[in-house]
């Protein structure tokens, strides 16, 4: 009996802890006081919490170590949006679910910003998709008619950035001559940036890279440079037989000499190319998403792209 009153009173106390999880309140993405804002990946979440500072509460979607192009919000996020004051997206057809989901939530109280506006794009014709052929176009995440990384040239990111501006504006008028001033500070940084970029890979003997996806080409139009891409804007796909016989030209009309490689795309298809050419290996970050790393040790847009500028440099000198 007395076994019996004490399993009794286990099973009752462990009853009355799962009712106090359960009724135990939820972490919000409201913080009193503050602009909540919502942003669907780095480059952006980046932005918005250097230009908002102490004014804003930013929350980016996209977890670190997980690849944008292969996300997708669940109900959770769902209710994050539905409480953000400013939402900031890419757009040109980076967030294929995104007009779904603001046509399911009441977005009349809520500042909407797409951050590539302004930005000439660049379109993505069938030539450019040739190495995902194959590949499902229906699929979900349909990137549209454009490519849609702005954010790998400073110069766009600029533009990006000041979209953001104008959207903390308009969501909190208020402290508008804060934003103003946090986002004079990100413009000096992002024009020194720009400069860097220029003046450095103007230097630089080949101009000619071989990427892991087709992502550079902002990049590659505003600082004189070509990209030769091993699979097509959203890093699906794998390369045709005449598709390695077109970068096998490439590498050897051109002199190339390293292949740059990503964290979420494929490297073991890079590095056996590379192998198979005599060629080097070299990481350049896409940015689209960080690793759980370098989320933790504080890293920024900038100092990402100053390190892949050093990469670059080193690649095409």
């Amino acid at each position: 009996m007395k076994k019996q009153g004490f399993y009794l009173f286990v099973i009752i106390v462990l009853f009355v802890m799962i009712a106090m999880t359960g009724c135990a309140p939820r972490a919000s993405v409201n913080e009193e006081g503050k602009v909540t804002v919502i942003t669907t990946f780095f480059p952006l979440y980046d932005f918005a919490g250097a230009i908002g500072g102490e004014y804003v509460n930013v929350v980016n979607l996209v977890p670190a170590g997980v690849d944008p192009h292969d996300w997708e919000p669940k109900s959770r996020d769902m209710m994050n949006i539905s409480k953000a004051q400013l939402l900031l997206y890419q757009g040109a057809g980076f967030e294929g679910w995104m007009d779904e989901v603001l046509s399911g939530i009441d977005t009349k109280s809520m500042v909407i910003v797409e951050a590539s506006q302004g930005i000439d794009l660049i379109d993505v014709t069938q030539a450019d998709e040739r190495i995902e052929e194959g590949h499902d176009h229906d699929h979900e995440h349909d990137h549209g008619l454009h490519d849609p990384h702005t954010w790998l040239s400073p110069r766009s990111a600029l533009t990006m950035a000041r979209n953001v501006l104008n959207g903390l504006k308009e969501a909190d008028p208020e402290n508008t001559a804060q934003y103003e001033m946090n986002f004079a500070a990100l413009e000096a940084d992002l024009l020194a940036l720009d400069q860097k970029f220029s003046e450095q890979l103007s230097n630089v003997s080949n101009k000619e890279m071989v990427v892991s996806h087709q992502a550079f080409g902002y990049l590659a139009r505003d600082y004189g440079l070509v990209q030769m891409p091993l699979s097509g804007i959203t890093a699906e796909g794998e390369p045709t037989s005449q598709d390695l016989v077109e970068i096998s030209k490439f590498v050897k009309e051109h002199g190339v000499t390293h292949i740059f490689v990503e964290q979420f795309a494929s490297v073991q298809l890079a590095k056996t190319l590379a192998e198979d050419l005599g060629l080097q290996t070299l990481p350049l970050h896409p940015l689209e998403g960080l690793t759980e790393d370098e989320a933790a040790s504080g890293e920024t847009y900038i100092s990402l792209m100053e390190r892949n500028l050093e990469q670059l440099v080193t690649a095409l000198k």
